[in-house]
This record gives structure tokens, C-alpha cells and sequence, in this order.
């Protein structure tokens, strides 16, 4: 179950080193306004419920999502479970919230947990319970383990993640439990949900904020489960941080003073003073070399995070 190569380590050391000073930034300005915290939290509370249930196939929209979540309306043309999906995954956000502080420990009854709120009046009788029989996922490279072992490979990845005995940092630690938990598939349904939210119980409890895996990154946030599945974390890992930053920049750009411009990728290099093309930054980005995230299909970064690289770079030579 612990084919882990961490070979991609050092690749990362520069990116790992940037999200930590962010969140070092952010615990320090606490407690932000609340005003503000609160706005943020319920605008992000939508858009984790929107992408996670849209990568399982929902097709509410986010403005619909919103609708329905705010609004309590009801959606023409969608179905029943997608509204249940909607409201479910807000209250196992809320609970996700109220369960995690600076001294949460992960525990299965947790995990547990999630899945009962995600699953509730939807498939009530798998709501919270293990599977006792086999499943297969379609377009996986991996058959789940038997039924019969699920439970104590819970156990044992808990135990693992609560020991750490590999020494990870917190976002490596949160992307090798995201993975091994869908690789264990606990339930019948409802597992990439699930998993989802629990793995930010592991960042949140560090003062991270949730990172967000987004609709749009769908499949190549399958692909890099399936490399995970041969031990190569490297394309998870990078999806996580992407993630991660993406939240980490919305939390930072609300702060009073904060020095950060972000703006798109085309608006920078459009600019007479800048030496480099759209797609020379754009990849850039998403090899996760700059401070960049995105929102919807497009990149946005700081004209700060391109010359720091180019400057980087420029030292090493």
C-alpha cells in the first residue's frame, strides 16, 4: 500500500517554500475581518461544492449552485439528487468546519462522517457505512481491494497520516491521504466527494485554507491519480499546490496592505515592457515555476512572480 517515490522532492522545495510563507502570512494577519472572512468562506463553501460535485458528473452550474444553496431555489430541468448533492456537500463543509482546529487529530469516525452528510436522503442506507463488496471504477487503471480489507487499510492509512513516519510536510501529506483513500474506495458512492473534504481536514488544521481541485482540471486531476497508483505523486502533488495557492491568493488579496496584483496572464505580457509571450508564461504557470492560479480556464499571476523567476533563474546561471 506505501509505494511512495519521493523522488519529486526537490522539484517542489521552491513551491512548497512559497505556500508556507503565504500561510505564514496569513496566520500572522489573523483574525482577519470578519466581515471579509465570512464573504470568503461562503463564496468558497460554493465553489468547493460546485467543482467537487461537477467532477462526479452533477450539472448544476455555479450560478445555479449558488441558487440553490443561498436562494433555496429550485433548479427547472435538474434532477432531485443533484439539489440533495448541492445542499449535502454545504453541510459536510459546515461540519468539516465546526470538527478541525490547530490540534485535530484525523479519525475514521470523521471520514465517516463526511460520507453519511454526503450521501444523506440520496443512497441513505450506504450514508456513512463501508462497503461489503467489491467495486470497480470506471476508467481506472486499478481494481479496489476487497471489501474484507477495507476497514483495516482505513485504519492502517490513519494510522499512517496521525504517525507520519516518512516525515512529509503538510500539503505532501494531504496529497498522499487524498490519494490512498481513493485507492482504498471505502463506499459504494460518494467517494471522490469525500475525499475531497477530508483531505483538508489535514490542511486546515495547519491554518491552510481548502484547496479547491477544480471542474476544469478534471481529467488531468484523474490522470494524476492514476500515476499516484504506480507511486509517482509528482502530477497530484502539483495539482494540490495549484490548488492550494489559488485559495491561499484569494484569502491574501482580501487582507488590507496586501502588495499582490494579480491580474491575467494576457494582461501582463500585453504590456510595452514585457519581454515574454503568453505562452511562455502560461507554461510557466502551469508547471506551478510562478506564484499563479487559475480561475475558470485562465491563469492569473503578478508581474512580481514572472521577474522573480526570471531574476531566479538568472542568478543560478
Amino acid at each position: 500500500m506505501w509505494n511512495i517515490d519521493l523522488t519529486y522532492r526537490e522539484e517542489f522545495y521552491t513551491t512548497f517554500e512559497r505556500l508556507y510563507d503565504k500561510q505564514g502570512l496569513l496566520q500572522k494577519s489573523r483574525p482577519l475581518p470578519n466581515i471579509a472572512l465570512q464573504k470568503i468562506k461562503e463564496t468558497l463553501s460554493i465553489e468547493w461544492t460546485y467543482n467537487s460535485n461537477s467532477i462526479e458528473g452533477n450539472t448544476l452550474s455555479l450560478r445555479e449552485t449558488q441558487m440553490v444553496l443561498q436562494e433555496g431555489i429550485t433548479i427547472k430541468g435538474k434532477s432531485l439528487r443533484e439539489h440533495f448533492e448541492a445542499k449535502n456537500h454545504e453541510k459536510a463543509i459546515d461540519y468539516l468546519y465546526s470538527i478541525v482546529n490547530d490540534d485535530y487529530v484525523l479519525r475514521s469516525i470523521d471520514v465517516l462522517s463526511l460520507h453519511g452528510l454526503v450521501l444523506r436522503s440520496i443512497e441513505d442506507d450506504y450514508a456513512g457505512r463501508i462497503r461489503n463488496a467489491g467495486v470497480r471504477i470506471s476508467g481506472a487503471n486499478f481494481i479496489p481491494p476487497n471489501a474484507n480489507k477495507v476497514s483495516d487499510l482505513l485504519d492502517e492509512l490513519i494510522a499512517f497520516v496521525n504517525a507520519n513516519p516518512l516525515g512529509l510536510n503538510d500539503i505532501e501529506l494531504a496529497t498522499v491521504f487524498h490519494h490512498k483513500l481513493v485507492w482504498i474506495h471505502p463506499f459504494f458512492d460518494g467517494n471522490g466527494r469525500t475525499v475531497r473534504l477530508a483531505m483538508n481536514l489535514l490542511l486546515m488544521r495547519k491554518g491552510f485554507p481548502p484547496a479547491i481541485i477544480l471542474k476544469n482540471d478534471r481529467a488531468k486531476y484523474y490522470e494524476a491519480l492514476n500515476q499516484a497508483n504506480g507511486g509517482n505523486y509528482q502530477k497530484l502533488t502539483l495539482l494540490m499546490c495549484q490548488a492550494l495557492e489559488r485559495t491561499l491568493n484569494i484569502y491574501i488579496s482580501s487582507l488590507p496592505d496586501n502588495d499582490y496584483d494579480f491580474r491575467e496572464i494576457s494582461s501582463i505580457v500585453s504590456e510595452p515592457s514585457s519581454t515574454y509571450s503568453q505562452e511562455y508564461v502560461s507554461l510557466l504557470a502551469r508547471q506551478g515555476k510562478i506564484d499563479a492560479h487559475k480561475e475558470g480556464r485562465n491563469w492569473f499571476t503578478t508581474k512580481k512572480a514572472i521577474e522573480d523567476y526570471i531574476n531566479n533563474r538568472q542568478r543560478k546561471r
